[in-house]
């Protein structure tokens, strides 16, 4: 948990940062020089200086993260802490978790206390520590790494969503990250999705599949928000949101997307876009469906085009449900180069509103083209630097943020499983400064673009997609009129001008 006592201490080190270094250059700056100038100047002087930086960016508001599954936020300490709670062992020779009863001994509790070189080794186990620091790196990818360490806490995950919800609300409120879009699925979803049968099914099946799913989903839609409805519950009641004490994170704004599973029989895949289809028409909290696991597995790979197809006739039949998609998580040489020709097109041609990661832009058939149609139709891509460093092998100048830039193509940084891979948003933040070179005006547009490009509902406080340029509304100030009511009717517009708002106290803060 991130104590009040950290967090001031944070912010305290952040302004007395700003202050000695605006104090060193005064005499360099000409008087008229406004906030954000004052910050860009500290923000070259820290830059080259890691330690520096991370101060500087840990303080820095970023807006969203859209790019977030829930089951990957834990790290592996607050997995091995719930299963301990729980009475779970290890196998010390497979160092597998094990429910209880077992020997006193191989107790997890008893483990962290009495064998921490034992405890490390489950660390590394489960999450990419150990691999990032060479641990096993030359016997297994960090691509295998990455996923097998989902089904190795997957038990664990499933019984522990309320921590697991309260603990990615305390990550971002530390990160000054305002608003989340979650990836997560209610228990009652993954249960249907499961049950469906393994028959064949190829896309002229897919309306009297739809036909008959339909006729029995109402219950389950409800038993998924019911439940959803007592998880919010049971992390705010951990968060004391409704106290005095209520922690800072209660005031991150929380909302979902559903995801399918792409590595499934076809009928499961599609009982899951359609749950996620269903569920996000039903219930506010869900904006939107994604599609998830890896794209390089060989069932994803073969049924690409039959999930596209899904994604266009449940467009059809929920033209109000936002969609973003998983395409692109691929790198030369993890799959044939056929396969990385056109997958990105594809997600558009379905209907795509956002790309989760794009790794592969530079690889398709018409890449060009493809760039060109995004930056047109403003679909944004969701940047994970670390996942796919850490996953892909994907990374610096062979990473293809520049390429993006280059064709104008929106973009927001996210963090896609930050406790298993071991980062934040902070550290994504540092990876986007010294690998990529970006500014801080570049990463004041990207934590803009974060809540433009999020699925929130309401007008965009912003003019034509022109971060920085307010809608006509709000041009004369926050206080105007015409302002106050767009903010009073737009949860977007409230979220982008509040982010506005602790832009400008960061920026006033860093003065001498």
């Amino acid at each position: 948990m991130i104590t009040s006592t950290v967090r001031k201490a944070l912010a305290c080190a952040c302004l007395a940062l700003g202050t000695v270094l605006a104090l060193s250059s005064a005499q360099a700056r000409p008087p008229q020089q406004d906030d954000e100038a004052r910050a860009a100047a500290i923000f070259e002087e820290v830059a080259d200086n890691a330690a520096m930086l991370r101060v500087f960016l840990q303080a820095m508001p970023k807006g969203g993260d859209l790019h977030n599954h829930l089951a990957g936020t834990p790290s592996a300490e607050d997995y091995l802490g719930w299963a301990a709670r729980d009475g779970y062992c290890a196998d010390r020779a497979t160092l597998a978790l094990l429910a209880p009863p077992c020997a006193q001994a191989d107790r997890l509790d008893v483990i962290a206390s009495d064998a921490p070189f034992l405890y490390a080794r489950l660390v590394d186990q489960l999450s990419t520590r150990g691999w990032q620091h060479g641990i096993g790196a030359d016997a297994v990818s960090g691509h295998t790494q990455f996923f097998v360490a989902f089904e190795r806490f997957g038990a664990v995950a499933m019984n522990n969503t309320v921590p697991s919800m309260a603990l990615a609300l305390q990550t971002a409120a530390g990160d000054h990250v305002s608003y989340l879009e979650l990836m997560h699925n209610p228990g009652a979803m993954t249960r249907y999705v499961l049950a469906g049968s393994d028959a064949p099914l190829d896309e002229d099946g897919l309306a009297a599949l739809y036909a008959e799913e339909i006729a029995g989903l109402a219950p389950v839609l409800s038993d998924a928000r019911r439940e959803l409805d007592a998880d919010e519950a049971a992390a705010r009641r951990a968060l004391e949101c409704s106290t005095r004490h209520a922690e800072r994170a209660c005031a991150v704004t929380l909302r979902y997307l559903a995801s399918g599973f792409r590595a499934l029989p076809p009928r499961q895949v599609f009982r899951s876009l359609l749950f996620g289809f269903a569920l996000a028409d039903a219930d506010p909290r869900y904006l939107g469906v994604n599609i998830v696991q890896p794209e390089d597995w060989p069932v994803a790979l073969r049924d690409y085009d039959l999930h596209m197809a899904m994604f266009r006739f449940l467009e059809a039949r929920y033209p109000g449900v936002r969609r973003t998609l998983h395409a692109g998580e691929l790198a030369f040489g993890l799959v044939p180069p056929a396969a990385m020709k056109n997958h990105m097109a594809k997600a558009l041609d379905a209907g795509a509103e956002r790309i989760g990661h794009g790794t592969a832009i530079a690889y398709e058939a018409d890449a060009a083209q493809t760039l060109a149609r995004m930056a047109r139709e403003g679909v944004a891509v969701e940047i994970n630097l670390t996942s796919n460093a850490v996953i892909l092998g994907v990374s610096g100048e062979e990473h293809p943020l520049q390429l993006y830039r280059r064709f104008g193509v929106p973009l927001v940084l996210s963090t896609d499983d930050q406790g298993l891979l071991r980062t934040d948003m902070t550290g994504e933040y540092m990876r986007a400064v010294r690998e990529q070179g970006l500014g801080y005006g570049d990463l004041k547009n990207l934590a803009r673009a974060s809540l433009e490009y999020a699925f929130i509902p309401g007008e965009s406080y912003w003019a034509g997609h022109a971060l920085g340029t307010p809608v006509a509304a709000c041009a004369a100030g926050k206080a105007d009129a015409a302002c106050r009511a767009l903010l009073d009717t737009s949860e977007k517009a409230r979220l982008q001008a509040a982010l506005e708002a602790s832009f400008a106290q960061f920026e006033a803060g860093l003065k001498p």
